[in-house]
């Protein structure tokens, strides 16, 4: 690794974003969204209430016992003012049809012309007109708050909301309170609808409609963004009944704002009757904070209490890969791959697939498998393919390549077969390979930049790398990507003015990243720059993505540098706590060495060194400080 100005080499952490186990990663836990999505349906969401949209062209059904002659021609004359496009016509016309018959599709199907034709005010008009006309229906008062919310008249919305309280059975309101939230989606003064919620719902804070009354509220709170008392709503509802999981789910949506959250969902997971499924919610929310340490645990107990789902192994593996626990995170790939398959085949095929699966999971693999694999199933391949190319064992890892026969998976196999010739010196044959790929799209040719600027990249080319990048970025150069790259091969290059003007740029393109300031910051520390500017950029980022563990450990980094001993060491454990990486075992145990800990220092870098031991930060922090394990 190349060294900077300072003697010590730039931290390949901060490009971890392009690497295939962070992705791999991410993909394993959007697998767990469709295997844990009943968790929202279940606790909180009743459904939303429909938006009513305009069928293109197509008349109510009409009710032969209700609907005359003289009515059916009304309904014919307003479809085709409509399709002539005057809907104020078609509206007038089919209003009337629908009070005379008090028919709900003609009702509806007027709300359905008013909304296509943008008038709000017809909208609520005949959805009050259809409440009159059914009042013991309460789909036309759904109907009414959603315009009501849309049309920002939160001061209205109490009565109708009360009233389809009263209209919903006793059994039923808890799954009526649980969509309430979404009633606020749009509105343009969430806190205004939030407060007149919160008072119509006062009667039901007793009794059986207690915990979800309270969950309702503390969900408005929390999308009119008062985190605070949303949070307090969820320790009253938990208080009320510890076993609900409503009020977990609830204190897990606060987390990223509220991390004393986290408490309420701990609370509710530690029951031995917690359901799975919030189980993996709570993964999914630790895995975005990058937080893999806790995010195994929580798997590890998902697998004992679910042996035979498959969806939490993926995520599993990929995480115990990420965090190089090669031997357990292989073992969890394997299962998945046996229970994918098992599944895939379904009940009259689970023998046949059991077979398949041995021979799909086994350690020495050889031939592809007939017909188009699961996805998860070829991501747990491309993983295995990289655990063993860490190893050394190329042929195995070209066996586990050889199962994916899917076209639109080419490049991604093509890019670890790169990587592969490259670990073996190969690298202008590594180029070629990926240059070779069929591109389906521009996004196809990006991903092929990218790819080859990996594999110069890991064979120390920064200039080419450098260069390569660069005649991408011009071509394109809002590409955000693309500069992030170049930024961290011209560090490589010891061209901080160059690498700060991408950053920069980044920062500009997209505001809401913490990876350029994270990165400019860190580069600014590690060097001793303008450090109290490195600390406000890392403090921005830090603001944008809490909790990060390679965030935190930038701010110990620069704390550091700047002589706070003490909170280095604070924020250092704390993201080492989180993350076990071997680039903070170096950050933390330096600064216990120079607190005099030295044991403390040698254990933690040994832990690393286990991990990792040809981690390029760790080597040099080692050789700096003249220390030997």
């Amino acid at each position: 690794m190349i060294q900077n100005r300072m003697g010590t080499p730039m931290s390949d952490r901060l490009r971890r974003p392009h690497a295939l186990m962070r992705r791999a990663v991410l993909l394993a836990v959007a697998g767990l969204a469709a295997a844990g999505a009943q968790a929202r349906d279940t606790w909180v969401v009743a459904g939303p209430v429909p938006v009513p949209t305009a069928p293109a062209a197509s008349a109510p059904a009409a009710r032969e016992s209700v609907l005359d002659g003289p009515l059916l021609y009304e309904i014919l004359v307003g479809e085709m003012a409509l399709n002539d496009g005057d809907a104020a016509s078609a509206y007038e016309l089919e209003l009337d049809a629908a009070r005379r018959s008090k028919d709900a599709g003609l009702f509806r199907r007027t709300v359905d012309i008013a909304l296509q034709a943008r008038s709000g005010d017809k909208a609520l008009a005949a959805a009050r007109a259809w409440r009159t006309a059914l009042p013991a229906s309460p789909e036309p008062v759904r109907v009414e708050l959603q315009i009501l919310v849309l049309l920002n008249r939160s001061e209205a919305v109490g009565e109708p909301l009360k009233a389809l309280l009263a209209l919903t059975p006793a059994p039923e309101r808890p799954a009526l309170m649980a969509g309430i939230p979404h009633l606020m989606q749009r509105a343009a003064n969430p806190a205004a609808v939030a407060t007149v919620i919160e008072a119509t719902l006062q009667p039901y804070l007793s009794g059986a409609t207690a915990v979800p009354a309270r969950v309702a509220i503390g969900g408005c709170w929390l999308i009119a963004k008062q985190p605070d008392q949303a949070l307090e709503q969820a320790r009253q509802a938990q208080a009320l009944d510890p076993a609900a999981p409503g009020p977990a789910l609830l204190a897990l949506e606060l987390m990223s704002q509220r991390p004393a959250a986290e408490a309420l969902v701990q609370s509710y997971l530690a029951r031995p009757d917690a359901d799975p499924a919030l189980r993996l919610a709570y993964v999914r929310t630790l895995t975005t904070q990058q937080r893999y340490a806790q995010a195994v645990e929580q798997l590890q107990i998902a697998t004992r209490q679910q042996p035979e789902v498959a969806a939490p192994y993926l995520t599993l593996g990929a995480i115990e890969l990420e965090l190089n626990h090669n031997g357990s995170g292989e073992a969890a790939l394997k299962r998945y791959i046996e229970l994918a398959q098992r599944e895939a085949a379904g009940p009259a095929g689970v023998a046949s697939a059991a077979s398949a699966a041995s021979a799909a999971s086994s350690s020495t693999p050889n031939e592809a498998q007939a017909g188009p694999a699961p996805r998860g199933v070829v991501q747990a391949w491309l993983m295995l393919a990289q655990a063993a190319e860490r190893r050394g064992e190329y042929k195995a890892a070209e066996a586990w390549l050889d199962k994916i026969t899917d076209p639109a998976q080419a490049l991604e196999v093509q890019t670890r077969r790169a990587s592969i010739l490259a670990r073996q010196g190969q690298v202008e044959q590594a180029l070629a390979l990926i240059r070779a790929v069929p591109e389906r799209d521009a996004g196809d040719a990006r991903a092929k930049v990218l790819a080859q600027a990996g594999v110069l990249r890991d064979a120390k080319q920064w200039r080419q790398a450098f260069d390569l990048l660069g005649a991408a970025s011009a071509k394109d150069p809002d590409d955000t990507d693309l500069l992030y790259e170049q930024a961290m091969m011209a560090e490589k290059l010891d061209r901080m003015d160059e690498m700060e003007r991408l950053l920069r740029r980044v920062m500009v393109l997209k505001p809401d990243s913490a990876q350029a300031p994270n990165a400019l910051g860190y580069s600014l520390a590690d060097r001793k720059l303008r450090l109290p500017e490195a600390r406000a950029l890392i403090q921005r980022a830090l603001s944008l993505t809490p909790g990060d563990p390679f965030i935190t450990d930038s701010m110990g980094w620069v704390e550091y540098r700047m002589g706070q001993d003490g909170e280095a060491l604070r924020l250092l454990e704390q993201a080492y706590a989180a993350r076990p990486d071997p680039e903070i075992a170096a950050h933390l145990g330096e600064v216990l060495w120079t607190l005099g800990r030295h044991d403390e220092a040698r254990r933690v870098w040994g832990e690393a060194r286990r991990r990792d031991a040809g981690n390029d930060v760790l080597r040099e922090t080692l050789a700096r400080l003249r220390v030997s394990l």
